[in-house]
Formats: structure tokens, sequence, C-alpha cells
């Protein structure tokens, strides 16, 4: 069945339906519910034709004993998306011909494959199947993603279905990793772990992922649709940049629930997630993802790829709208007004030592910029289960916890993992710098993102030694690193905060480099609420200058921030000279 006749014969939400709304004179926006399903551009007509979900058998019954050269193109460059598969960059293009080669001639033969990870929870065998994955087909790469995913590279479409009989023997799963589809749900990696917890999403997590991946009433969205679900006080899912996040509060008459709040993204055109004013009791949960899910796919904007994520439908909706609509059409009920969530507790990466509600510790592991490997995930695999530990949760802040570490060896635990690149007690510096995938295996990429940020931690290290450890530097400063414009490092929401591009040089070349963004943050960055970094005019860097260019702005901050200021708050402050 194609997703034409799904969309028209599936009622999936089995809630009463309005009257279509009537809509000025004006070019349709392709909502389904205003305009009907007729296809407006290219990727909505071979979303049709064929959902995405069916490429699998194609893939293990043709591609994979064929090859490369037999894939065609909308399931290459398409449908590949809904089971986690994307080519990756040819090797040695540099930057400044990401934007002039046609996309071909940029794409190797070979694939990045994502792992779905939904609330970053994983088991030791799991990880050990993934550790094995990558050492036999991936070349030993393994990223840690700020999305709690792991992604493999060098990966050959003919080894893929074996991949995915690993992965699904051990109850992993690529499906629907990537696509316009709901992506992985980022959950409080600490969940039924933390002593201080609001409320456990586990079981909420658990169901959305049985229900609804894979299940074809959604599996044609507009564009991609991100979930994030916390019942911790450190509010850690960075539940402002998603498309629909509930956030764990305690309401005064009601006791714990969720704050539901709708209509974040980053990109090239950042919006922050806006509260629906709706107070979720945690038994309608599923049922309010699948309302806002719905209003998503039935009025989201199909016809421009560029306007059709849910932040554009909230722009134009309003909350107000939103949850009237949410209410009357997908709920058949009556949500009790919400509250705010209180200031985040506690940086939500969870880094260090901490005690479970069960006597146990976790332990907040930062690798340098998530890069990981196979050998490195095995030998993780290894130190844990030699300490009784047979269960571990990934963040969204790549990082990686250690479950269920008994008190005695917990400083044991620690010198092991810290051998094997995994730090507990890493420098400010290390712990709050993150980097996407860059140049080096991602098509978008203008400059290198994981050496560029390594290198720039060890020197910060070195340069910023004085302000450290004479206690007058103490808070980590963010430092997020992207190849391209479209912020799968969340720059925009970083302390500093750095987008890829060739900068012109002197002699007429060009020179990888980064235009600035300074003082963004989320409700886990001890601010009092989340806001975008400025960005500053003619503010750029390049590569090579990126170090002096931090130490020197850091530097600017010590000296000249009021008792108590915050990095964002002085860099939002101070005149643009001071940021140069």
């Amino acid at each position: 069945m194609t997703q034409t006749a799904v969309a028209e014969t599936t009622d999936p939400t089995a809630a009463p339906q309005r009257p279509v709304r009537a809509r000025p004179a004006a070019k349709p926006h392709g909502q389904w519910k205003v305009d009907g399903t007729a296809p407006l551009n290219g990727n909505e007509a071979w979303k049709q034709e064929d959902d995405g979900l069916s490429v699998r058998h194609r893939i293990e019954t043709i591609y994979a004993q064929e090859g490369f050269d037999s894939i065609t193109d909308d399931d290459l460059h398409g449908r590949f998306r809904w089971w986690g598969l994307y080519t990756q960059r040819k090797q040695g293009i540099d930057g400044g011909k990401t934007a002039t080669l046609e996309p071909h001639e940029l794409e190797d033969r070979y694939m990045m494959l994502r792992v779905r990870i939904d609330g970053g929870v994983l088991t030791t065998e799991q990880l050990r199947v993934i550790a094995g994955i990558s050492t036999e087909f991936g070349r030993d790469t393994a990223d840690l993603t700020d999305r709690q995913n792991i992604q493999l590279h060098w990966i050959r479409i003919e080894d893929v279905p074996e991949i995915w009989r690993r992965l699904e023997a051990v109850g992993l799963s690529t499906t629907e990793a990537c696509g316009d589809v709901p992506r992985v749900i980022l959950g409080s990696p600490v969940a039924g772990i933390a002593k201080d917890e609001i409320l456990d999403p586990t079981g909420f997590i658990r169901e959305l992922h049985e229900r609804f991946i894979g299940n074809p009433a959604f599996s044609n969205l507009p564009r991609k649709y991100k979930t994030s679900i916390t019942g911790h006080p450190s509010q850690d899912t960075v539940h402002e940049i998603n498309d629909v996040s509930f956030v764990g509060v305690r309401h005064p008459e009601l006791g714990p629930g969720y704050d539901l709040w709708v209509g974040g993204g980053l990109s090239t055109a950042p919006r922050l997630a806006e509260r629906v004013g709706v107070f979720v009791p945690p038994e309608h949960g599923v049922a309010v993802w699948e309302g806002v899910t719905s209003i998503f796919r039935d009025y989201g904007y199909r016809r421009m790829r560029n306007k059709a994520r849910l932040k554009f439908l909230i722009a134009d909706w309003g909350t107000e709208k939103f949850r009237q609509v949410l209410q009357d059409e997908y709920l058949g009920f009556t949500l009790p007004d919400g509250i705010a969530p209180p200031r985040a507790t506690a940086p939500g990466d969870h880094i260090g030592v901490h005690e479970q509600k069960d006597g146990k510790f976790f332990i907040g592991l930062s690798p340098t910029v998530g890069r990981l490997s196979g050998t490195t995930l095995a030998k993780l695999a290894d130190i844990l289960e030699t300490h009784g530990s047979f269960r571990l949760r990934t963040t969204p802040h790549q990082k990686v916890l250690a479950l269920d570490i008994a008190g005695e060896d917990v400083e044991s635990v620690i010198t092991e993992l810290d051998g094997i690149g995994l730090s507990a007690r890493p420098s400010i510096f290390r712990r709050s710098t993150i980097a996407c995938t860059g140049i080096e295996f991602c098509k978008l990429a203008i400059v290198n993102t994981k050496d560029t940020a390594a290198a720039t931690i060890d020197e910060l290290e070195v340069r910023l030694a004085d302000l450290v450890d004479s206690g007058t530097l103490t808070s980590p400063i963010g430092l997020y690193i992207n190849g391209c414009p479209n912020s799968c490092a969340r720059i925009q929401t970083a302390d500093i905060g750095l987008k890829g591009m060739m900068l012109p040089t002197d002699d007429g070349g060009t020179t990888p480099g980064f235009q600035v963004h300074l003082g963004g943050g989320l409700a886990s960055h001890e601010r009092d609420e989340a806001g975008l970094g400025r960005t500053v005019r003619g503010l750029k860097v390049t590569v090579d200058n990126l170090t002096d260019y931090v130490e020197r702005v850091i530097r600017g901050y010590v000296a000249d921030r009021a008792d108590g200021e915050t990095f964002a708050e002085w860099s939002h402050r101070v005149d643009e000279g001071l940021l140069q």
C-alpha cells in the first residue's frame, strides 16, 4: 500500500474531525487536511509512490546482492534514510568544493549507518554487538552523536542485511533513524536511576517506540520530527530545540507529570520551542505525543522543504490555536493548564560520580567530542562487566554513563575508563566541547570538526591552565563546532558556537574557518532561560587561528565580567570590540 492510501484510509487517532478549513487565496502550503494530499514537490511525490519503509525489502533482495550500482536514485538519496543509511563523503574532497560539486560527485560508495538508541538505553551485550559491527564492517569507526545515537561509517551495502540481523538479535535497529519520520526519542539518560528524578519516563519512551516507530501512520511526515522526554530536574534532553518535548514537572494539585513544548529546531532558521501551556498527566503522554505528531502530519507544510518543520506551523498558528486543535481534533478532551518548569538544578550532561536511588553509583564519562571506535566500545563493555555492571546510557551531550557501579569500585572503574579515553573528571574544555561529523564523512560539511575540536581542547588545557588552576575559571564554557550551516552541533545554543565556512585569504584564495555565535544556552546550561547566540557582524575566524581566538575571548570574559556573570550573559552585554 502506498503512503497516499495509508493517509486516506487510516485514522490513527480515531478522534472527531472538523471540516476542512477555508484558506485565503494564496499558494497552498501542502497541508494534507487543507490542501489535499496531491504532492507539490519531487520529495512528496516519491514518498507517496512508495513508502520509505518499503526499501528494506529491496536492500535485502536486490541491492545487497547486486551491489551499489544497482541502487535507484530515489532509494539511495531518499528512502535509504528511513533505515538509517546515507552515502558518506568521498575522501580527499576539500571544503571549498562542497558547494560547487554535484551531489553525486561528493558521495562515496560507502554508507554512514545510524544505530537508533531511544532514550540512550544500552546493555553491554548490545554494546558488544555494535563494537563488533564497527570493527568487522566499519573500519573501527563509531561516533556518539548529540542525539544519543551511534554512527558507523565505511559500511558497504552488501553488508547491511547481516548488520541488521546482528542488531535486531539484541533488540537494536536502524529503523527510522533518519528520514521524514519520528527520529530517535531523546530521553533522560538517568531515567529510573536518579535519586532526584520527578518521574521515570522509561515506559513512556518504550511505548512510543513499540507503537509508532516503523508504523506507516507516521512514516510520511513533512520533514524530520524530533522528540525529547525527561523527568529529571536537570532538564537534560535539550527540550527547547526539539519539535515536541515533555519536561517533567510537579503540579501543585495534580502531582508529577509533563509540561508540553512544541516547535523547536535550529539549522539555518533557528527557533526555540514554546510551552503549549498544558499539563500532561503521565497516563496521557502517549496520546498527546500521537496527537501532536498527527497535527504535524496533517497540517505541516509540505510544499517547500525549507518550511516543512513543525516550527514554521507553530510560528503561524501560535500555541493557543495549536492547543485548541490538539484538544478538539485529536484528543477529544481538555488538558489541564500547565506550570512552567523551574530553573534546571544541575548541568544536564551528568558528568562525574552520582549515587543512584538503589545505593549504587553511575559515572558520567566524556569521550573527546563523541569520537569513539569499535575497539573502545568493546573495552568499555569489558571494564563494566568486570565490575558487575551490564547497563550504560548515551546522552544528548555526546557523553556516556556507566551504571550500577558499587561504591568500592568507583575509583578503579574511573581509572580503567580513563585509560581508554573516557574521562569522569575531564577538563572544563573537554567536558563542554561537542562537534558534528564534519568533512571527514559528511557531504554537506566544509571544515574538519572532530580533529579541529580535539586539537583546540588540547591547546586550551595548556594555555588556560593558569585560570583553571587558580580557581578563576571554574564553569565549563561550551564550544560547539559545526562543519556547515545546518547546526547538527547546536551552534546557536553554545557559549561559543562555530559554523563552518570557507574564508577569503589575502592572496585571493580561501581557507577553512568559522562564523562565530556567542552567548547561546539552554535550560541545562545554568541559564535562567534559553536563548540563541549573538552573531557579531564580521566576526569570523580561521581554523588555524581558532585557539588564539577562544583563548582571547575567554580571558576577556574573566577580566571584564561582573560578579556571578556567566559567559553567555557577558557576551550579550559587552560591546562588539571585546568579542573580536
